[in-house]
């Protein structure tokens, strides 16, 4: 039977992966993926063929999956955080109908939304919304209208590919949009590499937030008019009575 496993990797280390996913890279004789998240797998799983493609190959990397499953590989198809948050099930989902026979498992990992806020305290006690600033494939004016709705609704918001090259004022432009409707003051917070090398946080104003740079290794969380900074910590209470 051909199979590809969609493996949601984590954050990145080895300890942050569940065993699932760890059991699936065992059991699978390729694994394909970005060439950043081949790298963070590459030394826990010797032996194994590594195919890779640059970023903006999405699709070509997918039905590279797909064509070496149809060779008799197992084959895993790797994503940083969980494959369907912002990762390749979706695309590897729309493909399937062209490789029959091909029998694809989705494997769950843990996405930066969960972990950044594992680090920053407890931020998503109560609803939020999970908002990509990348306009790769979204236009900018729908980014805005969803930035501006979750703020008018009071979500807590984290905001993945926050900043880049090309897009160094993003983060200032979404904080500008979230001004609308919450104070300077609410509490923000920044994760940074997480679950790597140089992993940290930084709790801070949304005044503030606005004027910090930040790459696309942070993951940002702007809370809602609730939340607090406790001790260095971002907390949204759920609002039990303490």
């Amino acid at each position: 039977m051909a199979k590809i496993y969609v493996v949601g990797i984590g954050p990145g280390s080895y300890e942050n992966m569940t065993q699932r996913a760890q059991q699936a890279l065992a059991e699978c004789d390729v694994i394909v993926g970005y060439t950043v998240y081949i790298d963070l797998v590459k030394e826990h799983f010797p032996g194994k063929q590594m195919l890779t493609t640059p970023m903006r190959r999405e699709v070509e990397r997918c039905r590279l999956a797909f064509e070496e499953a149809r060779k008799g590989q197992t084959v895993a198809m790797i994503c940083s955080g969980d494959a369907g948050i912002y990762g390749m099930t979706g695309v590897m989902e729309e493909l399937k109908a062209e490789y029959p026979g091909v029998v694809l498992e989705t494997v769950p990992g843990i996405s930066a939304v969960i972990s950044g806020a594992a680090i920053l305290g407890a931020p998503l006690m109560h609803d939020f919304a999970v908002i990509s600033l990348s306009d790769l494939l979204t236009p900018w004016e729908k980014i805005e209208k969803r930035l501006d709705c979750a703020a008018a609704a009071d979500f807590v918001i984290c905001l993945y590919n926050p900043s880049s090259h090309k897009r160094k004022d993003y983060l200032k432009r979404a904080c500008e949009i979230v001004l609308r409707h919450a104070a300077p003051e609410t509490v923000c917070g920044i994760a940074r590499n997480i679950g790597r090398e140089g992993e940290g946080i930084t709790v801070l104003t949304l005044s503030e937030l606005k004027e910090t740079e930040v790459d696309m290794f942070s993951t940002v969380f702007i809370g809602n008019s609730q939340t607090k900074n406790i001790g260095g910590r971002m907390v949204t209470p759920r609002g039990y009575t303490i």
